[in-house]
């Protein structure tokens, strides 16, 4: 089985928030002691990081949820409870997060780059917050908000200098293998790589760069034929381009390679076609046609097995990786800030019912006992101060229709 997976699906979650505390002190010769509970914790954030040591999504292929800790609950004596404690989630750099409408959230390029994927919720309030002149023994206190929970969609895109492009068992895992440390399945027989793999160059100047082996592309691959689109998407970060052209008898046509191999780059991401590239003649030792009779201009002639013109491809690469990384720099990071959402909304059902939405009308209600007189005209005053009676009102709510909020369902009744 592949040890390199590129596109996976993440659940993520946040740590809930931990509970506020009824609690009253008590106190020798004290007949009355006043509120004492304890705030709770807030959950924990999910981050997804950026981080090189990462290879691949692999790590959430059989696994893919993701869980930060919750907070503890308050306690009395004003103890408040511990946060949760945030959940950082390396994976590779550039990697693209979405979710499951398609919609880009973010794009982490650079080692250290951070997306917060879930945040934890808040933790309620104890019941010492809510002592007043009016309320002087408050026997009621928050609950905590649950954690966010989503799916997301994770998505590789190598970050190389160089890709080597070519139709498959065309010599580029030979290649590589030669002029780097990476070691990639090599056979004599088309689509031995199924997989990228990522080299680095270290030229005796001090010049390094990292190659990219990018699976063979066949005819029809920027249409998704032969996991085409799999594929191509390791190329477009890379700085330079390597079109490898096979020039063994058994081969189709060096003019012919080149040919389908630009059409399928410019098929999927016109601007490839603008990055500096080499044209390169592959496995010189065999080759059917003497140099200059290919048919299509070659900026060089290599062997990966007898070494010839190694050292002059890997001195031109370094050269124009330099001048790219001059030129161009690596995508900036990007990503989608999403506000919370301010105020609330109401859905009407089809039973007659309505359901009021909203993070600040959920938490109003959120309370510890709403059997308790006290929590419960807490809980009226929160909503009519956030308008949610007004608001019932002009959707056409009557007395008696069903109300749902958050946890509490209740009768709607008109003000007096």
């Amino acid at each position: 089985m592949s040890g390199f997976v590129d596109e996976c699906n993440l659940n993520v979650r946040g740590g809930d928030g931990g509970a506020g505390c009824v609690s009253f002190r008590r106190e020798a010769h004290v007949a009355k002691g006043g509120p004492d509970g304890g705030d709770g914790g807030d959950g924990g954030d999910v981050w997804l990081v950026a981080d090189h040591n990462a290879a691949s999504l692999v790590a959430f292929r059989d696994h893919p949820h993701r869980r930060a800790t919750s907070g503890i609950h308050g306690q009395g004596k004003a103890r408040h409870g511990a946060a949760g404690d945030d959940l950082l989630v390396t994976v590779p750099e550039g990697t693209v997060v979405s979710d499951f409408d398609g919609e880009l959230l973010a794009d982490l390029v650079h080692h250290g780059d951070r997306f917060l994927a879930a945040a934890g919720g808040r933790g309620g309030r104890g019941n010492a917050r809510f002592l007043s002149n009016r309320r002087r023994a408050p026997g009621f206190a928050e609950q905590g908000e649950h954690g966010e929970e989503r799916w997301l969609h994770l998505e590789l895109k190598l970050m190389a200098d160089v890709a080597l492009v070519g139709f498959p068992n065309v010599g580029k895992s030979t290649l590589i293998s030669r002029i780097s440390a990476a070691r990639p399945k090599i056979a004599d027989y088309p689509f031995t790589t199924l997989e990228p793999h990522l080299g680095v160059v270290r030229l005796d100047d001090g010049a390094e760069y990292v190659v990219a082996d990018i699976p063979g592309l066949i005819e029809g691959a920027s249409a998704g034929r032969g996991l085409g689109h799999q594929f191509l998407r390791h190329i477009e970060r890379a700085r330079v381009l390597v079109v490898l052209v096979d020039l063994a008898e058994v081969a189709e046509p060096p003019a012919r390679q080149v040919e389908v191999l630009l059409h399928e780059l410019g098929s999927y991401e016109p601007e490839l076609l603008r990055r500096p590239r080499l044209v390169v003649g592959s496995r010189a030792d065999v080759a059917a046609l003497a140099p200059g009779e290919e048919g299509v201009p070659l900026d060089l002639r290599i062997s990966a097995v007898t070494g010839a013109g190694l050292a002059e491809l890997t001195g031109r690469l370094a050269r124009l990786v330099v001048a790219a990384r001059d030129a161009v720099e690596l995508p900036d990071t990007f990503v989608v800030h999403r506000p919370v959402a301010a105020g609330f909304r109401i859905e009407r059902q089809d039973d007659g019912g309505f359901v009021v939405h909203g993070r600040e009308a959920e938490r109003a209600v959120a309370l510890s006992d709403l059997t308790n007189p006290e929590a419960l005209d807490e809980a009226h005053r929160r909503l009519k101060r956030l308008g949610v009676d007004r608001a019932l009102a002009r959707a056409g709510a009557r007395p008696g229709d069903p109300v749902h909020i958050g946890q509490l369902t209740f009768d709607y009744e008109a003000d007096g």
